[in-house]
């Protein structure tokens, strides 16, 4: 997608303003929006697919354990891909063109200059968009909850440990949970803000 929305063209800055909008969205807003679509009776998706003659009934999508992974994984790649495109966006505009030029007059194909130049050029930023990826993936909560409630399949950590602190009143666990969640996000941003300090250095 940053790759999209680093070519040249009249809308491009209309695609890259649509592109914030998922991210923009309150996590709630974004789970209440694809509730409508994922609904297993009048949902957008189901009325697409039966009106293409794909499926001859409605798909449970969250009712089923298995496919409300898939959608959940649809939801928050919806909400955190704009954000990192963004980022790798920001990234190539800052190569220098004069890097392509040469490239080009050494013969190199596109290939070449994507995977000697492009890539090597956005590491930095892959391992940052990597890492929020991680931590967007570690605190999922809001859209789950907007999916299917407090439900078992669609359990979180984070609802896991809502649940059984505020719901089962088992503070020890729900202590314990948070210790582990705490952990993991240290973890995860010693690690962000490392790659932060590297692409500093980088740049």
């Amino acid at each position: 997608m940053g790759l999209l929305l680093n070519k040249r063209t009249v809308i491009s800055p209309i695609l890259t303003g649509i592109a914030i909008v998922p991210w923009a969205l309150p996590p709630l807003v974004n789970g209440i929006v694809w509730q409508f679509i994922f609904h297993p009776s009048y949902g957008f998706m189901n009325k697409l697919l039966m009106s293409l003659s794909i499926i001859d009934q409605p798909v449970a999508w969250i009712n089923n354990r298995y496919l409300l992974l898939i959608v959940v994984s649809i939801v928050i790649a919806w909400r955190v891909v704009p954000f990192c495109a963004i980022l790798i966006l920001a990234t190539l505009q800052t190569i220098p063109k004069e890097i392509y030029e040469a490239a080009k007059m050494d013969g190199a194909s596109r290939y070449s200059e994507f995977f000697y130049i492009t890539l090597r050029m956005i590491l930095p930023t892959l391992s940052i968009v990597l890492i929020q990826a991680t931590m967007a993936g570690l605190n999922v909560f809001d859209e789950v909850i907007s999916l299917v409630g407090y439900r078992y399949e669609g359990q979180t950590l984070l609802i896991y440990n809502y649940l059984n602190t505020f719901s089962f009143l088992d503070f020890g666990l729900g202590s314990a949970i948070t210790y582990i969640i705490m952990i993991l996000s240290g973890i995860i941003g010693y690690f962000y803000i490392r790659s932060l300090r590297l692409e500093g250095d980088h740049a």
